[in-house]
């Protein structure tokens, strides 16, 4: 039964329901107008792509059509802490609002549960590496009898990225599935059960996007008989959807494939094959495959790598001694669940390095565009994949990407009837929408609407954005320091507060060495903190609570963090963020475009960058009494003509280029700002080589 308009209105007014529910509650008409669009597109079963600005409350807009038009609703969002805010704080305050009888699941990978079989398999053999993780197991096994969802979250003292965790859990590979003698007590089955029955499933997009894949093979548990779609936090999907619709094979799997044959082969078949032998003559030859590749990080595409022969040669020996072990493991499958369980994870193994170097092979010399299909034309393959190898430390991965995800993301929406809600902060490009939906595939989608709703902040009062002058070109080798440099002026002015954001790690830990010999020397007495120094969760609680500290980061702080009041008053980001231009992908994209005869900087590179630096702008400001300056070090924002459609797409702060008038704003707010003197000529024109 369709909504009543004005019931629905006073839902939202002040005094309304919500008010009532939730504590802080203040009506924005923003919210409300996005809340209607939202309905519509339920109710009539369509696609809307919402960006709703810093402020406007975009959960509740969202969650309130959800939760009374009916029928069953996704809510997929970006991470586990966002997914364990909506069920445990965001949808009871909703539904205790609305006062509805929906039923709410929380599904998470099958990673994030306990596994009866793995824990017991870990408690009797006594195998761990560190004493570290015997205590932590030990922790476990204490609390796993009081447990009642077996979610790694409720296990008090074992952090998150314990090594233990790898033991006591499953994965799709090792999972025994009805064969398991646990299988009755499983947390997982019991965690699907709960979604498939529940009226709002509440899921991140990795499991979301694993849902997809799995209904290409018959086997989808969510999709099915869902009626309404919500992917939060919008602006994830593209990557995490290459990530789904791609193939990745690493030395991380063949390695872990070779110790659980090697357990499941002494425990179930001690004396019928040399486990120790094959288990390994396998390791070795992918530490051998490893040696190939130098020893420095590299990500590149096949078809650059020098030792590609080599490469092939190593892989030939890896799929040999994989093959070996492959028929071992048929030979004693039956013996025991835990035989045939690494059985088939071997074949499935076998079968993707089988691909792989398939596609590697060719005569010597003979040349490789980037792409899967070498010999096609640019419009032959209309979704063509890139092959490319990563490697870092002792590992490495072959990664097979679609170059695009449109064409499948947007067969998922086709597909049946039913509502999609995409929304986020950061989707368009100076209100424009056109590089998201392509990217999506939204762009040949019949019936799609989208808008932008503002933020409800006073962006003018509240902040300045200063962009300093006189700095070097981004590649210059003094670059970093001169950022820390002229932002030492403005930490000092602040007292502490800050977030210094870098586009890579060697910046942001040659910035953190800067500042830890400046700090002192100017008498500062801020702490430092430097990411990686702890998780993600420990650093920003750290950070909080000392309420002067100064953050040093990269990537991981780019976005999903928030921290209100004097304890962020100033975010510094050192350059533009454009993707690197040795990504394999990003380059195979550029090359096809540019051979279609299309401009890969303005319609991909500068809006991807555009989108990014609003998600990193969108940490200083997070409520109505905030105040404080973003600091962009990248003198392309101001000098190019391109940088005007760039900080268009910002809020609409003040803006200046002088030293003084940022350190002003600090004192009292009231200082007036000079405006940037831009070109609003806008032409392509590409950036500097990250």
């Amino acid at each position: 039964m369709p909504v009543n308009s004005a019931d629905f209105d006073r839902l939202f007014a002040d005094g309304g329901a919500l008010s009532e529910a939730i504590p802080g509650y203040k009506f924005r008409a923003q919210q409300l107008e996005m809340s209607h669009a939202i309905l519509t597109a339920i109710e009539s079963g369509r696609v809307a792509v919402t960006e709703a600005g810093t402020g406007t409350g975009k959960t509740v807009a969202y969650l309130v059509p959800a939760l009374l038009a009916g029928g069953k609703v996704i809510v997929s969002t970006g991470t586990k802490n966002l997914q364990d805010q909506l069920f445990h704080r965001d949808i009871p305050a909703v539904r205790r609002a609305l006062r509805v009888p929906v039923t709410v699941s929380l599904l998470k990978g099958r990673a994030n549960y306990l596994c009866h079989y793995h824990l017991e398999k870990t408690r009797t053999s006594g195998r761990l590496p560190t004493r570290e993780d015997t205590r932590y197991l030990r922790l476990i096994v204490e609390q796993a009898a009081a447990t009642a969802s077996g979610d790694r979250a409720e296990f008090a003292g074992v952090p998150e990225n314990a090594g233990v965790w790898g033991q006591v859990t499953s994965t799709r590979e090792n999972c025994l599935g009805a064969d398991c003698p646990n299988y009755k007590e499983c947390y997982v089955m019991a965690a699907r059960r709960d979604a498939q029955q529940a009226d709002v499933v509440v899921v991140n997009h990795h499991l979301f996007f694993a849902d997809i894949m799995l209904r290409g093979e018959g086997m989808a548990e969510l999709l099915p008989t869902c009626n309404t779609v919500i992917l939060d936090e919008a602006h994830q999907l593209p990557e995490t959807a290459r990530m789904f619709f791609g193939q990745t094979l690493s030395s991380h799997q063949m390695m872990e494939l070779a110790r659980d044959a090697m357990n499941e082969g002494l425990a179930g078949a001690r004396e019928s094959a040399d486990w120790a032998l094959l288990t390994r003559d396998f390791e070795t030859s992918v530490r051998d495959a490893r040696l190939v590749l130098p020893e420095t990080p590299l990500r590149i595409a096949y078809a650059q790598l020098q030792k590609r022969e080599a490469l092939n040669l190593a892989l030939g020996r890896t799929l040999d001694q994989l093959l070996a072990l492959n028929r071992s493991l048929e030979a004693h499958a039956e013996r025991s669940e835990g035989l045939q369980a690494v059985w088939r994870r071997a074949a499935e193994l076998q079968e993707a390095l089988e691909g792989w170097v398939a596609a590697g092979a060719r005569a010597p010399g003979e040349e490789e565009p980037p792409w899967h299909d070498e010999n096609a034309p640019v419009d032959a393959e209309p979704n063509p994949v890139v092959r490319w190898v990563e490697s870092a430390g002792v590992g490495f991965q072959l990664h097979l990407t679609p170059m695009s995800i449109a064409p499948v993301f947007r067969e998922q929406v086709e597909s049946e009837q039913r509502a999609w809600i995409f929304t986020s902060a950061t989707l368009a490009v100076k209100n424009d929408f056109a590089h998201y939906l392509g990217e999506m595939g939204l762009d040949q989608v019949a019936n799609v609407t989208a808008k932008t709703w503002p933020s409800p902040f006073d962006y003018e009062t509240q902040s300045l954005l200063y962009v300093p002058s006189a700095m070097p070109e981004p590649l210059s080798p003094d670059f970093t320091a001169k950022v820390v440099d002229r932002a030492l002026p403005l930490i000092e002015a602040c007292g502490g507060g800050v977030f210094m954001l870098f586009t890579t790690l060697k910046a942001m830990r040659l910035a953190h060495d800067l500042l830890s010999d400046q700090l002192p020397r100017r008498g500062l007495e801020m702490p430092l903190l430097l990411q990686g120094d702890g998780s993600r969760t420990e650093l920003l609680e750290r950070f909080r609570q000392h309420g002067n500290a100064i953050l040093v980061a990269s990537q991981s702080f780019w976005e999903g963090v928030d921290v209100k009041g004097e304890a962020l008053q100033l975010v510094v980001i050192d350059k533009l963020p454009f993707a690197p231009p040795d990504d394999p992908v990003l380059a195979a994209r550029i090359d096809a475009m540019k051979r279609q005869g299309r401009n890969a900087f303005m319609e991909y590179q500068l809006p991807h960058a555009a989108i990014a630096l609003k998600q990193g702008a969108g940490r200083l400001i997070r409520d109505e009494s905030d105040r404080g300056v973003l600091m962009i070090c990248d003198n392309r924002l101001v000098e190019k003509p391109y940088g005007r459609k760039l900080w268009q797409s910002l809020p609409p702060m003040r803006r200046t280029r002088i030293e003084q008038e940022a350190i002003a704003f600090f004192d009292a707010g009231s200082h007036k700002m000079a405006q940037m003197d831009i070109d609003d000529e806008a032409v392509a024109e590409p950036p500097l080589a990250e």
